[in-house]
């Protein structure tokens, strides 16, 4: 047995090297796909004077959170598959692995709920839009999404790497997944974590019950539209943001409430992608799919770059 006192390792999806590399063609793709749309929602957003809006303000950060949440796990495990380097890694980056996971992930839940907030000001107060989200309260919002995420994440690091590990320090994950690397712990040593676990997931149930009801005040305020095309726009802008907020917190309650097994199944693998690499990959395609102005800006865009390479 390989002496892991000083690191960890992790298991990946497979014995077979075969089926490794397969996986890690596939998490490839994926991770080509995020990166590419999320470098264009912020590449886009930054240029185009007509998305200089608090939404799209908010998007682009939301976009740069995506791209470190899925570059903290992915790009390691895609190379060492590929290259068949073994899945052993140090203590420390076990440590800042599980950091920019966890601090991308609150922070996201953070700007997710600013989102929310600002779409329940554009829809239901539309003619104090410019007096409340001012570029003061948006810079505030985003100040705040990013303080709660290095909040959540320090804390829920530390708690995690204060336990003491038994045994083979062998993590069934691709990654250092918190979960996994809780059942590593000695006796009991797990619960101070655990109750860093439960106060941040009451912030985060906090945040999503704020979302809740202001989505149930923006759609109310849309069925009270008489125009058609008024409903279909409002719609349009909201429905994507919601689509997103749905889709990252049902996947991260599957990864947390889900029973892991001692070797992975089909099914913890699909939970595992849908939890670590769908978001950041589909965010970028929910929200420019459904969003004239967005498809517009990446026109002028490939334009631009089409002029300048003709001259």
């Amino acid at each position: 047995m390989p002496n892991f006192t000083t690191g960890f390792l992790l298991t990946g999806f497979s014995d077979n090297p075969e089926l490794e590399i397969f996986y890690a063609s596939l998490f490839l793709v994926l991770y080509l796909l995020a990166l590419t749309g999320n470098i264009l929602i912020i590449t886009v957003t930054s240029m185009d004077d007509s998305l200089n809006t608090p939404m799209y303000f908010f998007l682009k950060h939301l976009s740069f959170m995506d791209l470190c949440y899925i570059s903290g796990t992915v790009p390691r495990f895609i190379i060492n598959s590929i290259l068949q380097r073994g899945g052993n890694i140090s203590f420390w980056e076990c440590i800042f692995q599980c950091l920019v996971f966890t601090l991308c992930a609150a922070a996201e839940i953070g700007i997710l709920t600013v989102m929310s907030y600002d779409r329940y000001v554009a829809i239901c107060l539309p003619l104090h839009y410019d007096i409340i989200m001012n570029v003061r309260i948006c810079l505030h919002g985003v100040i705040g999404a990013w303080i709660s995420g290095v909040i959540g994440g320090v804390t829920h690091t530390a708690g995690t790497f204060s336990i003491r590990f038994c045994g083979p320090r062998v993590i069934q994950q691709f990654f250092c997944d918190v979960p996994q690397i809780l059942k590593l712990s000695c006796a009991n040593d797990y619960l101070a974590e655990v109750g860093v676990s439960v106060f941040l997931s009451l912030a985060a149930f906090l945040c999503v019950i704020f979302i809740g009801f202001s989505y149930i005040h923006i759609f109310s305020s849309v069925l009270r539209m008489p125009s058609a095309e008024s409903r279909a726009k409002a719609f349009s802008t909201c429905l994507p943001h919601l689509f997103v907020v749905l889709l990252f917190i049902s996947t991260g309650i599957f990864e947390y409430l889900k029973p892991h097994s001692n070797s992975p199944t089909v099914s913890d693998i699909l939970l595992t992608i849908m939890y670590t690499v769908v978001p950041p990959t589909f965010n970028p395609m929910i929200y420019s799919l459904r969003n004239k102005a967005i498809k517009l800006a990446i026109r002028k865009v490939f334009k631009r770059m089409k002029t300048c390479l003709c001259w």
